[in-house]
């Protein structure tokens, strides 16, 4: 057995690792932008030192030997790690550079994430956004995105979440609507009105309120000829005149600021319909990276102001 110093293996071993997830020398020597004669005296060393025959040669292919693929096995996190760590010094230098996988409402998406994206992109011109716009509760983790917009009360222990805005709820329908069906004044008022709600299970819709004078709730049951879990259809039925809707308020601004839908009761709060907060949430990593971070506080400030 050959005698040699651990920190001169360091080049023996990641070549080892190289070669096995090339699978032939010629691959990993090109891998490594290096010869094909090196990488077969590197690996000969390392058996050397090892003492131990750590691949199997042949004219056309290589396979690891069981101590080789142990030893590749052992090798494969620490040497990640070490990949991770000299991005994440990277980082640090020069611009904000990296690609942000980031999961959103539907909604929310179309109407107040993607419009203001542009600003970013021109501030941070070597940032890569790719947006997944889904009304379904991803896995981060396992779905591999690094930001997801919730607009939740209830939020996962081991994900890091941040407050993007608060969100009220709000009843709204369009001039047209009310000036054939009239104006409602109270909640009890609706049960006359086609409204348009969400499915929430199969009982018969329930919505509730509060005024700000008083706590105590009022429960109304409603009923109507179009229901849809997305409030982007429902706003859409409700423009077209179809009834009364309950929506959150960035899925109704942009209408409201327009005329095409009015508030309904606003003296009368919504409760228990829609979150009354957007979240940023990312999973909990020792290291995030600076994109990842450079957008979060960038759209944290958008939205505060």
């Amino acid at each position: 057995m050959k005698e040699m110093k651990t920190d001169a293996l360091w080049d023996h071993l990641h070549w080892l690792t190289v070669l096995a997830e090339q699978g032939s020398f010629t691959r990993a020597a090109e891998r490594l932008d290096v010869s094909k004669a090196a990488m077969s005296q590197k690996i000969k060393e390392l058996e050397e030192m090892a003492g131990v025959l750590l691949v199997q040669r042949t004219t056309r292919s290589v396979r690891l030997t069981s101590a080789g693929e142990k030893l590749v096995e052992e090798l494969r996190e620490p040497f990640a790690r070490i990949e991770q760590s000299f991005f994440s010094v990277r980082d640090t230098a020069g611009p904000v550079r990296g690609l942000v996988r980031i999961t959103a409402p539907v909604a929310f998406a179309r109407q107040q994430l993607v419009p203001i994206i542009g600003e970013f992109l021109r501030d941070y011109p070597q940032v890569r956004l790719q947006l997944d716009v889904t009304d379904r509760i991803v896995s981060l983790s396992s779905e591999g995105f690094d930001l997801a917009i919730r607009h939740s009360d209830t939020l996962p222990e081991t994900h890091v979440a941040l407050p993007l805005c608060d969100t009220r709820t709000l009843l709204v329908a369009s001039p047209a609507y009310l000036s054939i069906q009239g104006v409602p004044h109270t909640p009890q008022d609706l049960v006359q009105h086609n409204c348009l709600y969400y499915p929430r299970g199969v009982e018969s819709p329930r919505w509730r309120f509060v005024t700000a004078a008083d706590s105590e709730q009022v429960q109304v049951r409603i009923q109507g000829s179009f229901a849809t879990n997305n409030s982007e259809s429902i706003r859409d039925a409700a423009l077209q005149g179809l009834g009364i809707a309950m929506l959150p308020d960035f899925s109704a601004r942009e209408a409201l600021k327009s005329g095409s839908l009015q508030q309904v009761l606003p003296e009368w709060q919504p409760v228990e319909a829609f979150a009354a907060r957007l979240w940023i949430v990312r999973p909990w990593a020792a290291q995030v990276p600076r994109a990842v971070t450079i957008f979060t506080h960038w759209l944290r400030a958008r939205f505060d102001r």
